[in-house]
């Protein structure tokens, strides 16, 4: 069996502890995955090719619980070894638990990216998380997949958005993706009791001004939508705006199979009546 090369990076914000993994090729790092620790909560597990490393890592730290804020393959890598290694319970959306626990389609790049999953099992979140000492609500937040959730802790301020939030300005999306829905779920955090909003990102970005960078991402997509149907209004296609907009289409498109495009990004906002 080929040996994966991966690679871990670790900080620290407040209460939180921050991973970053990523499969190494040619001695650099693919594509950054984060999960996050805090007061025995495990946030996501990141990729299947870096879940070994995670859980060496994790060996001497306390868990007691995984929330998964979605069934995708980044997101629920090393649930099955914590299973077995650790004996801790996974918590995720009730949508999301029959593809965890049966399997998904994915496309070569995502296999060599970020690896197959083992198949896992998990319960069905409650509404909210509770540690010894803090307490999360658990937010539906459609809009990037099927059973998408977030966690907000009041108290702290601290956000942690999944793949809800990665960047202010997206400019591309996988097929299943729905903007109409991002746009509600993103006003649902806007809306969050709390003075303040700092976002723990699947990435690994940690936004301490949260709350403006939610607002700018809004505003993008508001402001994307109204050109998107101005331009469908004069007559211009889906490519064409496309390549109105964004210049072309965007090199993702050509890594991932098509997957993650500006040309899903502008159908997906078509859907929506303007």
């Amino acid at each position: 069996m080929e040996r994966i090369e991966a690679t871990i990076e670790t900080s620290m914000f407040e209460d939180v502890l921050c991973v970053r993994m990523s499969r190494v090729l040619d001695g650099k790092p693919l594509y950054w995955v984060a999960c996050y620790l805090v007061d025995g909560l495990l946030v996501d597990t990141g990729c299947s090719h870096t879940a070994h490393e995670l859980v060496s890592f994790l060996e001497d730290k306390e868990i007691n619980a995984v929330v998964n804020t979605h069934f995708h393959e980044d997101h629920i890598g090393a649930n099955s070894l914590l299973a077995k290694r650790r004996k801790v319970p996974a918590y995720a959306h009730p949508a999301s638990i029959p593809l965890m626990e049966h399997g998904f389609h994915l496309y070569p790049y995502q296999e060599v990216v970020w690896g197959i999953p083992e198949p896992c099992t998990a319960l069905p979140v409650p509404d909210t998380i509770e540690t010894c000492r803090y307490r999360f609500s658990v937010i539906e937040t459609p809009g990037h997949s099927e059973g998408h959730i977030c966690l907000f802790e009041p108290e702290k301020g601290w956000c942690f958005t999944g793949d809800l939030f990665s960047r202010e300005n997206p400019k591309f999306i996988r097929p299943e993706e729905n903007v109409a829905d991002m746009v509600r779920s993103l006003r649902m955090i806007d809306r969050l009791p709390s003075e303040r909003l700092v976002l723990f990102t699947s990435l690994g970005r940690i936004v301490e001004d949260g709350r403006a960078a939610v607002a700018n991402c809004i505003k993008y997509l508001e402001e994307l939508s109204r050109k998107v149907h101005g331009l469908a209004g004069s007559g211009l296609d889906e490519q064409g705006i496309v390549e109105r907009i964004f210049g072309g289409e965007h090199l993702f498109a050509s890594l991932t199979d098509g997957q993650y495009t500006s040309l899903n990004l502008v159908r997906s906002i078509l859907k929506t009546a303007s």
